[in-house]
This record gives structure tokens, sequence and C-alpha cells, in this order.
């Protein structure tokens, strides 16, 4: 029997760890954070073969990301379809494939990987998430990791630029529309200002965030880089096919928007002709899109504060729940 003791820091009178025990074949995790203790069991390579048809493809965890679904389901918010304690955070990652089941067709051991790994968001979210050193998935789930990027900046991406893509599909974006982004500075937005100039061919793209992250969204492409601190871009002249709300400005989104068009709201209240959607996982989707990652069109977004090591997971929630990131918050490396 081995333990192995990963701190995870101190936020006042709260002291997190995470106790790692192999015994068995199988790895278990003791997480004891703001006062309150679980124990989890995760799969390591030795134990998989009993986990084979459910979560067929294992992957040594190099890189995971938060995300504000992380921080409200670390909350509670989503007791009633969430999975049953004790339970590992995390959605996204990026690593290597340690194992396969006998029905995985398309990868194999040795292959760097990245994806959400809960086909849907708040629908039953896996118990063993991304924050630990081995997780398991589906192989739909999950696509080859562009080359051109590392795993910090792959993890950053599945659930943020699933969504963005999402959105703009359902929204029925395409070649010549307008789009106003609202947050394109944060982890989605940042996304959707690429995907809607470089993979949908917008005719005009807008996007609001704060002094200091103007620069950043002109480097993404946005044509129209709009200080919220100094203007209302809902007194603007301006009206647009699509809004793109990630912030919860949904009285004001429909106010700029063309007769006909959509307001795709992440948050807060929902106004006609605004509408929400819960994210699918797929793994195609972020093949589909590799292509403008490997070419450098799509970049990451990754907050200069980090990568976060895994020893600063709180720390990371904290930042997060601040609002303040550019891009994604990542954690990485993982042990």
């Amino acid at each position: 029997m081995i333990w192995a003791f990963h701190r995870l820091g101190v936020s006042g009178p709260a002291q997190s760890y995470f106790v790692t025990q192999f015994k068995g074949g199988l790895l278990a995790q003791l997480s004891i954070c703001c006062t309150k203790a679980f124990i989890v069991l995760l799969p390591s390579p030795s134990s998989y073969s009993s986990l084979d048809r459910l979560f067929p493809v294992l992957v040594k965890v190099a890189a995971a990301a938060l995300n504000p679904v992380d921080s409200k389901r670390r909350m509670g918010k989503f007791k009633a379809t969430d999975s049953p304690l004790p339970t590992v955070p995390g959605y996204d990652m990026a690593g290597v494939v340690v194992k396969v089941g006998s029905q995985v067709k398309n990868l194999k051991e040795g292959d760097e990987v990245y994806g959400h790994i809960s086909e849907k968001v708040l629908e039953g979210p896996k118990q063993f998430g991304s924050l630990a050193e081995y997780t398991a998935v589906e192989e739909k789930l999950v696509a080859l990791k562009p080359k051109s990027i590392d795993f910090a900046q792959a993890a950053g991406l599945p659930l943020a630029i699933e969504t963005a893509h999402e959105g703009l599909e359902r929204a029925g974006f395409s070649a010549g529309k307008s789009i106003l982004v609202l947050g394109g500075a944060g982890g989605v937005g940042s996304l959707v200002i690429q995907l809607a100039k470089q993979v949908y061919g917008a005719s005009k793209v807008a996007a609001t965030a704060s002094t200091p992250k103007l620069e950043l969204l002109k480097s993404l492409g946005a044509d129209v880089a709009i200080d919220y601190t100094k203007d209302s871009f809902d007194d603007m002249p301006d009206k647009y096919d699509v809004v793109f709300d990630a912030v919860g400005q949904g009285e004001k989104a429909v106010k700029v928007v063309k007769e006909g068009g959509s307001v795709v709201v992440l948050t807060g209240a929902v106004t006609p002709p605004g509408f929400r959607f819960v994210v699918t996982s797929d793994g195609s989707v972020l093949a589909k899109l590799n292509p403008y990652l490997e070419s450098g069109k799509v970049k990451p977004v990754v907050d200069p504060k980090g990568p976060f090591p895994f020893s600063q997971v709180v720390e990371a929630f904290s930042y997060l729940e601040t609002g303040r990131a550019a891009g994604k918050v990542v954690i990485s490396p993982v042990p």
C-alpha cells in the first residue's frame, strides 16, 4: 500500500489536500477541502479492464482546465442531475492514451488527445473528472490533439470551443453575417470571435471587454472592440445578425439584434429572441476544427496568470470565480 500526499493549498482556515492511495489496482483519492472530506476511487491502468465497456479510453492527464460550470457544480447548484458523491471535478483535459478497450477503432496507446469528458455538462456528469492523474472517457468525446499546440493550450479548448461552435450553429450563423460577442475576452467569447471570423466568414465581428483587454480582442480578429467600462453597446446605432451573450446581459442584447436575428445566451435571464442551450460534448467537432488550430487561424487563449500547477487548484478556482480571466484557466502539469 502506497500513500502519496498532494497539498492543494490553504485558503483561510480551510486546507485542501489530495491523498492518493494505490491498492489492488485502484487509485483512491481523499480530498479534504473547505473542512469536508471525500474519498474517491479512480481507475489506474492495472485495473482498467473492468471499465472497458463503460469508458473504453483511459488517458494519463497532462493538463486540465476549469470552467464556470466547475465552480457552480462545486457549489452544489446541479445536485438534482449530478453524479453521486464523492466526485472528482473537471470536464476538460488533454493527455496521453495509456489503455484502449476492445471496441475502440481510431485511437491507440500513446496517442495525444484532448476532449470534454462528459457528453452532457449538467445531465449526469462523470463522477471521476479530469482533475486527476487518469481519467476514463468514451472514444466519441475526444480527438487527437493538434500537434501545433501544447497540452495546456489543448486542455483549455474543448468545452469552450464546443460551446462557441454549437451556439453559432444553433443561431444559424453563416458567411456574410455580423455578430456582437459580449465578453469577448473570456474562454468562450475569445473562441466565438475566432470561429465567426475564420471558420464562418463573418462580415463584421464586434466584441466587448474591459480596457486592458481591447488589444486582445483585436488580435483575435474583432473588427470593433468596445470598452464596456466607457461605452454601452446598446446605446450604439449598430445592429447585428447574431448577439452571443457570454456574460448575462440578455435584456440589453435583444436591443441590438436585427429583426429575424438570434441572441445566444449562456448565463442570466433569457429574453426573446434569445435562447439558451446545454452543450453536447462531441469529439467530431474538435476533429473538424483541428485544421484551423493546426494552421494557427484559431488560437487557444490561456490566461497569462497560468497555467496553475496542480498544487494550486484551490487558487485557480478562486481566480476563475473573480470573472477576470482572459481566456481559460488551466491546470498544468497534472502529476
